[in-house]
């Protein structure tokens, strides 16, 4: 299912979504002029709702029952964030991280997304992370083990415009190896913020590559990425080399 967004907007699925909130306001309107008789085509539709009964969304008085259209994504999705004032030397490497809410509708994206800080006004030191349900965010993770990530770095003036477009991305399924794809996280740092893209099956060439230069063609970003295998990143950690490079 597509979910582009050019400007914060809602992509194909969230525009019906917002069709339909504004067929239900117009028939809430529609009910609420005075007393005046209904039309003719006003009384079939009610005359067949009141032999549908409510199984058609009528309730015991005949009055409509609208609900606003869900729009289901492929997979069901978590945000994971990992406070700084939780991290510590002395604890084990992702101990930190929580578990904050599962969505699976673009309804439900946006009404988390709308109401959450951007990257650029997370704590220095913050990971914000977004996983298919089921998938930690975490080396460890079965999904994850033989995988790796490709990262991009980015000033905070364009973090935020980067990460609303991987998410929009991944959880639209616009990656032809889309089932590859664990997740993604934004790491914010003094310097620089990082975003990955985390997936399975590191060895994979053709997968791996096909989704390195997809992410690059949905974000026009135009810098060289590279992609490290979570073996060598836990082996060499910041000093690891890229497998691939797009």
């Amino acid at each position: 299912m597509a979910v582009e967004n050019g400007d914060g907007g809602m992509g194909n699925a969230a525009s019906d979504a917002a069709d339909a909130e504004v067929e239900r306001q117009e028939a809430e309107e529609e009910e609420n002029v005075g007393d005046s008789p209904p039309s003719g085509a006003e009384q079939r539709r009610a005359g067949r709702e009141d032999e549908e009964g409510a199984g058609d969304g009528v309730d015991g008085s005949g009055e409509r029952r609208k609900q606003m259209a869900i729009h289901p994504l492929e997979h069901s999705w978590t945000f994971w964030f990992d406070n700084p004032s939780g991290k510590s030397k002395q604890v084990a490497w992702g101990s930190s991280i929580r578990p904050v809410h599962t969505f699976s509708t673009v309804e439900a994206y946006w009404g988390l997304y709308n109401n959450i800080n951007r990257p650029s006004k997370l704590a220095v030191g913050a990971d914000f992370h977004c996983f298919k349900y089921g998938i930690e965010p975490k080396w460890e993770d079965p999904a994850c083990a033989n995988g790796g990530k490709w990262t991009l770095s980015c000033s905070r003036g364009k973090v935020d415009n980067l990460w609303l477009h991987t998410l929009l991305a991944m959880i639209g399924e616009q990656f032809d190896h889309g089932d590859y794809i664990c997740g993604a996280v934004v790491n914010v740092r003094a310097k620089q913020e990082k975003i990955s893209i985390w997936t399975r099956n590191g060895l994979d060439v053709a997968a791996q590559t096909s989704i390195g230069r997809q992410w690059k063609e949905h974000l026009d970003y135009n810098e060289t990425i590279g992609f490290i295998l979570h073996d060598d990143a836990k082996k060499h950690d910041r000093f690891a080399k890229s497998t691939y490079q797009v």
